[in-house]
C-alpha cells in the first residue's frame, strides 16, 4: 500500500538525515494512533512501514466465529473463506486494512502530526550533535543582527552570539563570515539555543590551539588565561620539552602566529608569558611590563603587595587598573601595588602592632597579666578588640580599659 505521508515526508527525512528506523518507528506510532481513534484499540492491529519503497501495510487480526459479537475482533467463515477457502471456524484470519477507510481528515490530521513530529526530532538530533561540539570553533554567515543578539548561519542551523560574547569594539555586518566558539547549548520551549562567543577566552585557546601545532601535540600547554575582551588578554603558557621555548612557540617566527591571532581579534594585545608553579615567579612574569622589587606572598588570604619603584607603578597597575586586574585574574592571587617608601611605613607599623604586650613599659605588671590571661598578646589583640572586650576582663573597668588603648595606640604611632 503506497502511502500519501511516506511520499511526503520521506524526501524531508533525506535531507535532514534523519535515521530511517528512527522514522519507522514515528509512522507506526502514527498509524497506530489513527486506528486507535478509528477502532478504540489497537491490541489486534499491526502496522509494517517499508521506508525504501515507501508503503505502510496494516493487518487486522480476526478470530473466525459463526456470529459476529464484535466486528473489530472477529469475523464470520463465510467472509473469511471469500478470502482463503481453507480457514475454519477459531482460525485467525488477518484482513488488510485500506487506509482511504480512515477518512481524509484523519490522514490530514495524521500527515501534520508526522510533520511536527520530524521537526522535534531534528530539534533533538541538533540539540544531541552540538551538545558534544561545545568548545569547538566554527564559521558561519551572519544571517540577522538585532540590537543585543547576532544570529549566525552555519551548516542549516541557527546559532546565536548575544551581546555579552562580542567583543566590544568589533563592527557586525549582515552576510559577514564569522568565526566563533561554542559555548553553550541550552534546550528553550522553541528547542535547541546555541550559544557562540567570541569573547570567552575558550576562543583565544582554541584560536591558539590551531595557530600553534605545539599545544594540539601536547608539548606546549596554556595553563591560566585572562581576558578582557578586545583590549588586552594574558596568557600563560608551559612547555613540557625543555627544549622548546614555549612563549617562543606561540609568538612564531617573526610573529606570524601571534599575529594571525590578534589579527583575527581585532588587534586585540595579547601578553605571552612562561608558567610558573613558584608563585613568586609566576605573578613576577604576570605584571610584565613592570618590573616588582619585592612580591610578599600571604597564601592562606590569597593577597600580594608587589613592591615597586616609582616608575614602574604606573605600568604595574597599567590603563584604569587593566594591568593589575588581569595579573590578578591570571595568578588567582589579589594583587596590591605599593611603592619601595610606603612597604617600609606599612612594616613598621605592622611590626610595632605585632610587638608583644610584655614589651610595653608603659602598662603596670598587673594590667599586662589581666590582659595575656585574657588572651590578649600583642598590641594589635588589644587594638583591634573593643571596649566592651577589655572590661570584661576582671579589674579593668571602663576608664582603664580607654586609658589601655590610649597608651597603645600613641606606641603604635
Amino acid at each position: 500500500m503506497k502511502s500519501e505521508i511516506v511520499e511526503a515526508f520521506s524526501t524531508l527525512v533525506k535531507e535532514k538525515s534523519i535515521d530511517k528506523e528512527l522514522l519507522t518507528r514515528i509512522i507506526q506510532d502514527i498509524f497506530l494512533s489513527m486506528i486507535k481513534k478509528k477502532y478504540g484499540t489497537t491490541d489486534n492491529f499491526d502496522c509494517f512501514v517499508n521506508m525504501e519503497k515507501g508503503e505502510i501495510e496494516i493487518y487486522q487480526s480476526k478470530t473466525i466465529v459463526e456470529e459476529v459479537a464484535d466486528p473489530v475482533t472477529e469475523i464470520t467463515l463465510d467472509i473469511a473463506r471469500k478470502a482463503e477457502p481453507d480457514l475454519e471456524l477459531g482460525d485467525e484470519f488477518l484482513e488488510i486494512i485500506d487506509p482511504s477507510t480512515f477518512g481524509r481528515r484523519l490522514i490530514i490530521s495524521a500527515k501534520q502530526n508526522l510533520n511536527q513530529r520530524i521537526k522535534e526530532v531534528e530539534k533533538e538530533l541538533i540539540f544531541d550533535e552540538f551538545k558534544n561540539r561545545i568548545g569547538e570553533i566554527i564559521n558561519g554567515d551572519i544571517r540577522q543582527i538585532n540590537k543585543d543578539d547576532i544570529y549566525i548561519n552555519y551548516d542549516k542551523t541557527e546559532l546565536v552570539m548575544p551581546k555579552s560574547e562580542q567583543i566590544p569594539n568589533e563592527k557586525y555586518k549582515r552576510g559577514q563570515s564569522i568565526r566563533a566558539v561554542i559555548k553553550d547549548v541550552r534546550w528553550t520551549p522553541r528547542g535547541p539555543a546555541i550559544i557562540v562567543s567570541r569573547a570567552d577566552p575558550m576562543f583565544l585557546v582554541r584560536l591558539f590551539e590551531i595557530e600553534v601545532p605545539e599545544i594540539n601535540e601536547g608539548i606546549i600547554e596554556v595553563k591560566t588565561i585572562a581576558r578582557e575582551p578586545g583590549e588586552r588578554t594574558k596568557i600563560a603558557v608551559y612547555s613540557n620539552d625543555t627544549r622548546i621555548d614555549a612563549v617562543g612557540a606561540c609568538v612564531g617566527m617573526k610573529g606570524m602566529r601571534i599575529q594571525a591571532i590578534v589579527k583575527e581579534l581585532n588587534n586585540e594585545k595579547i601578553d605571552i608569558i612562561n608558567w610558573n608553579s613558584e608563585p613568586e615567579i609566576f605573578i613576577t612574569r604576570a605584571l610584565s611590563p613592570a618590573k616588582p622589587k619585592r612580591i610578599v606572598i600571604d597564601e592562606e588570604e590569597r593577597k600580594v603587595i608587589a613592591v615597586l619603584d616609582d616608575d614602574q607603578i604606573s605600568l604595574a597597575i597599567g590603563k584604569g587598573g587593566q594591568n593589575r586586574r588581569l595579573s590578578s585574574k591570571l595568578t588567582n592571587y589579589d594583587i596590591q601595588t605599593i611603592r619601595e617608601d610606603e612597604y617600609r611605613a606599612l612594616m613598621e607599623t605592622e611590626t610595632g602592632l605585632d610587638l608583644p604586650i610584655t614589651e610595653c613599659e608603659d602598662l603596670s605588671d598587673k594590667v599586662i597579666k589581666t590582659l595575656l590571661q585574657g588572651g590578649f598578646e600583642s598590641i594589635r589583640d588589644v587594638l583591634e578588640a573593643d571596649i566592651e572586650d577589655l572590661t570584661a576582663l576582671p579589674g579593668i573597668g571602663l576608664k582603664t580599659a580607654e586609658k589601655i588603648k590610649k597608651t597603645l595606640e600613641l606606641k603604635s604611632d
